[in-house]
């Protein structure tokens, strides 16, 4: 049986020096207990990061949980129109959309109990309300996933009232910080080198796994790999492909799930089913080794995403040394540097310019691949995430009493 990697494994990425000193605050807070707390085990980057993350905090000796709310369609329907709303979007905000979203969540703090926990996470809005349901002995941190650069203020204020009883705020970009008296951190998401999705593969490995779906690769392949989601803008790549397609051969691969939390991914993906071609392959499948492999046989990657909460399909592709298109949205910038490690852009036209750039040359896809690696080896990889969340534990532990919570602080910042 292969065990799974723990911190040790990371030393020929980010040195033994780096691993110890990990190590050596874990050490330091491993009598304490976190439980994070989401509302779906699968789909989307949420659930992937929080899966490696709980366990690699277990292997340092952290007790670390994973709990996971459960929902009506109604609710999930409500909470997608927020996520939505939170991003810019529009919403409708009735007294009966209020009353079904905290009753969905009262009731899962009544199966829920954390009094013995030492710290407790939780992610992004659909579990938002919880903390008003406990009589807390510990702190309580809210980690928002998704893009706040520009809420609706609605929505926003009807919100604040729970975010403010929160010890500490966690967002992935600084863009995202909003108004509140608690501390706000920063925290970028990170890529688990170590996972199916990203492990090495062979060319024999990655042309098998393609055949085994149909995707021809007698072509230089665009891929975009993503949720099925309106903001990802799948109808905005098979445009810019289109235009490409004048000047340059290739096949484009629209690759994605739909997120159990998310009842708007199945109608994005019947609309996308229009847009197949013989060289246009819309794929809903649940298959790491064919994301591994599509990153890595892609000449170009696509993220062109219009908002973007922070964008791990980015990271993924950065690692594996593909070229990257990214829109200029919410996290992505935070990882691409234009013209160094991938190309951003703002528009349809500005996306197949690129395409058509990349494909005709490969010794720049080299070069913007061989900065890439060095970009997530430095900047993204679990081990940072890891140690940030070490950091964060450290500064509330032995501080954080029923007595002392309104003077209780997050040492540090964004």
């Amino acid at each position: 049986m292969t065990r799974m990697k723990g911190i040790e494994a990371f030393k020929p990425l980010i040195g033994a020096e780096s691993v110890e000193r990990i190590k050596s605050k874990a050490a330091m807070v491993d009598d304490m207990h976190v439980v994070h707390v989401n509302s779906t085990f699968y789909g989307g980057g949420v659930a992937e990061l929080l899966s490696s993350l709980t366990i690699l905090m277990n292997q340092l000796g952290v007790r670390t949980g994973w709990r996971v709310i459960q929902g009506s369609p109604d609710f999930f329907s409500i909470t997608k129109k927020m996520h939505n709303a939170l991003q810019g979007g529009g919403i409708r905000l009735t007294q009966l959309k209020k009353d079904i979203y905290e009753r969905v969540v009262e009731k899962n703090a009544m199966r829920n109990h954390f009094q013995d926990h030492d710290l407790v996470m939780v992610h992004d809005p659909q579990p938002l309300p919880l903390i008003q349901h406990y009589r807390r002995r510990c702190p309580w941190v809210w980690r928002c996933h998704v893009d706040l650069s520009e809420p609706h203020e609605e929505l926003w204020d009807y919100l604040k009232q729970f975010v403010s009883q929160y010890d500490a705020t966690i967002v992935s970009t600084r863009g995202y910080t909003r108004d509140l008296d608690s501390p706000q951190l920063r925290f970028h998401p990170a890529l688990d080198p170590f996972d199916s999705k990203n492990v090495e593969m062979g060319e024999k490995e990655i042309t098998g796994r393609l055949e085994h779906y149909g995707i021809p690769t007698d072509r230089p392949l665009v891929v975009q790999i993503s949720r099925f989601d309106k903001w990802k803008d799948p109808e905005g790549v098979v445009e810019a492909f289109k235009k490409a397609r004048e000047e340059v051969d290739a096949t484009l691969v629209l690759l994605g799930n739909i997120a159990t939390d998310d009842p708007e991914g199945e109608r994005v993906y019947q609309s996308l089913m229009d847009c197949r071609e013989e060289r246009i392959i819309i794929l809903s499948k649940q298959d790491t080794s064919l994301v591994n492999a599509l990153q890595r046989r892609a000449a170009v990657v696509v993220q062109k995403s219009i908002r973007e909460g922070f964008g791990l399909t980015v990271t993924e592709a950065m690692w594996k040394g593909t070229a990257v298109v990214g829109g200029r949205a919410g996290g992505i910038p935070s990882q691409i540097t234009d013209g160094e490690n991938g190309f951003l852009v703002d528009s349809v036209d500005e996306c197949a310019e690129r395409i058509k750039q990349l494909i005709g040359d490969e010794s720049l896809r080299q070069r913007l691949g061989e900065a890439a690696i060095e970009t997530v080896r430095e900047n993204f990889l679990l081990s940072r995430l890891a140690e940030q969340h070490l950091d964060l534990m450290g500064s509330f532990h032995s501080e954080f009493t029923l007595e002392g919570m309104s003077t209780c602080r997050v040492n540090g910042g964004d």
